[in-house]
């Protein structure tokens, strides 16, 4: 049985976080002094240690170290399992920046989107400005390309035996699909917001729910060799969770301080992203109010002002309360579901904790 002193060896000093920076920093390194031994550029894994560096919560491989103490494992944590941690941060990463691209987005966790310090860098180089542009976007989507190649590589290197890979891959495999058709259907619905809950609700489930909580936690737990019941009980606490964490990162997104969250709050109203905020103010809104979100969701052009005349709307018609209401009805399915697990005690008390700090976030 795992005791309490998992919770020091996740988050204390020199936890689970320091381990796995550890590890993607050494592994870029080598990849830098690789393409400097062949002669090849080394602006590709300079951008993802600066990417990696800039922050992020980690929270994916800080689930997948859990859904190992879940699934069984026990004591210190073993290399192998932090490498395999690592190669879904690695993955994050790759998401995040082909998210940035399609979402033109401007900043990232405080500091210029991949894509915008390329074509800055190319700019100061002596490019023109659309010639800058389409240099930064190429640049970002290879250094994307890049992560999503090296996480693979990170978790064929890891040393795992031939029976716990086959256990794992296909969880792997069906987070990979799982957050492209999210993300898809993300993108299928920007620009044409509206009173549709459940396909708003449908994209949190692919492109966050599951990529974001349940799959690390299933990762986690077969590493430790654990069978189906313990996925499906993870399952039953992962889903709403991962569902509450994204709601609040929709509030976050129109309501949050970009000091805070690291982006502008006016990119996803600017995207006029379909989110379930939008679709329940959708819902309750009276004509008038249907009329200013159809005229101002979108505008790429959308400047502070016409911002806070969208989140009055978003209040007046009650959309942030319902949206918070939801939040507490995940966040209560997701600690039934915990102390339904009988998951041991140390990763019970860790999960507990993850579902405040994902659900409950400073604005």
């Amino acid at each position: 049985m795992v005791g309490p002193g998992v919770t020091e060896e996740l988050l204390g000093a020199g936890g689970i976080r320091d381990r796995v920076d550890g590890c993607l920093e050494d592994f870029l390194a080598a990849k830098s002094r690789a393409a400097r031994a062949q002669g090849l550029p080394t602006e590709i894994p300079r951008v993802l240690r600066a990417f990696l560096g800039a922050g992020g919560k980690r929270i994916r491989p800080l689930l997948c170290v859990v859904g190992w103490f879940a699934g069984g494992g026990a004591g210190a944590v073993p290399r192998a399992v932090v490498q395999v941690a690592a190669s879904l941060e690695l993955f994050h990463a790759f998401a995040l920046i082909h998210d940035d691209v399609m979402d033109d987005s401007d900043t990232r966790r405080g500091a210029p989107t991949v894509h915008r310090a390329q074509a800055a860098r190319r700019s100061a180089a002596g490019a023109a400005g659309s010639d800058a542009e389409r240099f930064g976007l190429g640049a970002a989507i290879l250094a994307g390309d890049a992560a999503l190649a090296w996480s693979d590589e990170l978790l064929h290197t890891a040393g795992l035996s031939p029976e716990r890979l086959v256990r794992v891959l296909p969880l792997v495999d069906a987070m990979r699909t799982e957050v492209v058709h999210g993300q898809f259907a993300d993108l299928e619905a920007t620009g044409n917001p509206g009173a549709d809950v459940g396909a708003a609700l449908a994209v949190v489930r692919h492109k966050t729910a599951t990529y974001t909580i349940e799959r690390p936690l299933h990762v986690g737990a077969a590493l430790a060799g654990a069978g189906e019941g313990v996925l499906e009980a993870l399952s039953g606490y992962a889903l709403p969770v991962g569902e509450a964490f994204q709601l609040r990162d929709d509030l976050l997104g129109v309501f949050g301080s970009g000091e805070r969250t690291g982006k502008s709050s006016l990119d996803d109203l600017r995207a006029g992203k379909h989110t379930v905020l939008v679709a329940q103010a959708f819902r309750y809104a009276d004509p008038g109010q249907r009329r200013v979100l159809r005229a101002l969701l979108g505008r790429a052009g959308l400047d502070e002002g016409a911002a806070e005349t969208l989140r009055g709307v978003l209040l007046a018609t009650g959309a942030r309360d319902r949206v918070e209401d939801m939040i507490k009805e995940r966040r209560a399915l997701a600690l039934d579901a915990l102390r339904a697990a009988g998951l041991p005690s140390g990763a019970a008390a860790v999960l507990r904790q993850l579902a405040d700090t994902a659900t409950v976030r400073p604005a």
